[in-house]
């Protein structure tokens, strides 16, 4: 009996750790400062037991000509808008582009995983700094929004629902 009540307390600290843990994630976690990178965005689950149908992600200011990879069964829609500021991006001004990229109209079952992937230019920001990109997962009526963004002194860690990032390293060839 004693056993049994042994095994049933680690099933449950198991399934805590993984809920826990169970959030969209970055492939990679950095990135050099003007460069391009592809973000992989890894959705490990639905909503508590729905199906993903849609996945949002705001562009945040600094990341420049965002592009999705097109994903089969799901459709791509773009928003776009006004920069802070105006970009160098190889020699051309930059002033707008993508804000919000959504994958919509597909269907991923909770008990599945699955990638969303597009590319980005990393302007010049100072090594070290985290970029946050905030995302929403709905599910029907459902939403898992993975927004929160760590204040000074803070990390993901301290979040139900953190905002995937990555670090900025150093220009590539530095």
């Amino acid at each position: 009996m004693r056993g049994l009540r042994m095994f049933a307390v680690s099933m449950v600290t198991l399934a805590a750790v993984g809920s826990a843990q169970a959030h969209v994630t970055l492939e990679q976690t950095e990135a050099a400062a003007d460069s391009s990178f592809k973000v992989v965005m890894r959705v490990p689950h639905g909503c508590e037991g729905a199906a993903t149908n849609a996945v949002r992600v705001q562009i945040p200011e600094g990341l420049i000509v965002a592009k999705p990879m097109p994903k089969p069964g799901w459709q791509v829609e773009l928003k776009e808008g006004d920069y802070a500021k105006s970009y160098d991006y190889y020699g051309t001004p930059v002033t707008k582009g993508v804000k919000e990229i959504a994958w919509t109209g597909g269907s991923l079952p909770d008990n599945f995983y699955d990638e969303f992937v597009f590319r980005v230019r990393v302007t010049n920001f100072e090594p070290g700094t985290k970029i946050y990109l905030p995302v929403v997962q709905e599910c029907g009526s459902a939403a898992e929004r993975w927004i929160e963004i760590p204040e000074a002194g803070k990390s993901e860690e301290d979040y139900e629902y953190p905002a995937p990032g990555f670090t900025v390293t150093e220009p590539k060839g530095h």
